[in-house]
């Protein structure tokens, strides 16, 4: 589904993403971890069109997408969602959830200005879909509620939501688990597995080690803007490079520099 090779983006002297390569499969879950500053999300931003690699190449579907704008993507079925809130405060929840159909509706001028029967249909439609996606969310309680009303649990919720009625076929998470509590990320899990199970691949940047090692069939690990691991759950839960990263264990530092390199 999404092929990166040697992907990197220099900002100023410092690399960002540093010839980065991975191949996420058709219908998997593939999280990307790592410390904090190691270019996860400076990865995702360059995967969504949001920054401009400075070398590399991204294929969607076996099209190539590098340097694509957002928008154009969002068009061949990616989708993501941000780790900072993106939600119109001012807007119930339906309506910010009806946001992300909006590539799909007709947004003519002669259709809105004669408001043709077409068009009132359309809405009630998108409406009661962007409804449904709520209650497929774990939101069937909020249908009638203003986003200003919702916990910061449900607004990560309703995010995902509107991700999902845009119908991606590849679907980007940026920490959709930050700030939860426990009941809260088991929640997120299900969820994403849930959005999975309707055939929606799943790439997500996470730093709640659970949840990633519970849901992920693949697992990229980054390090200083590189490439440091990547496999199954298991071989990344013992890669000595990776528990050098997270615990800083100098012993292991030759390790992480190793996989690095490679």
């Amino acid at each position: 589904m999404l092929q990166v090779r040697s992907l990197s983006r220099a900002f100023g002297g410092v690399k960002a993403v540093d010839d980065v390569s991975f191949d996420v499969t058709r219908g998997a879950i593939h999280a990307v971890i790592g410390p904090n500053g190691a270019g996860k999300t400076t990865l995702f931003n360059l995967i969504t069109g949001m920054y401009t690699p400075s070398g590399g190449e991204v294929e969607l579907d076996g099209q190539g997408v590098t340097g694509m704008p957002p928008e154009a993507l969002a068009r061949l079925g990616m989708r993501r969602t941000f780790q900072n809130l993106q939600v119109c405060m001012n807007m119930s929840a339906v309506e910010n959830v009806m946001v992300g159909a909006h590539l799909r509706c007709d947004s003519s001028f002669r259709s809105a200005l004669l408001r043709l029967p077409s068009l009132h249909r359309a809405e009630r439609e998108l409406h009661e879909e962007a409804r449904e996606l709520m209650r497929f969310v774990g939101l069937g309680t909020l249908l009638d509620s203003h986003a200003s009303q919702l916990s910061y649990g449900a607004l990560k919720r309703l995010e995902i939501a509107r991700a999902l009625i845009g119908k991606p076929k590849l679907l980007l998470l940026d920490e959709p688990a930050a700030g939860l509590n426990h009941t809260e990320t088991d929640e997120i899990a299900s969820l994403i597995r849930r959005a999975n199970g309707t055939g929606v691949t799943v790439v997500l940047v996470e730093h709640d080690m659970k949840l990633v090692m519970s849901i992920a069939q693949r697992i990229l690990v980054m390090e200083n803007g590189c490439r440091l691991a990547e496999g199954t759950p298991g071989e990344v839960r013992s890669n000595l490079a990776v528990i050098a990263a997270y615990l800083g264990a100098d012993t292991e530092s030759e390790h992480a520099e190793a996989a690095c390199a490679n």
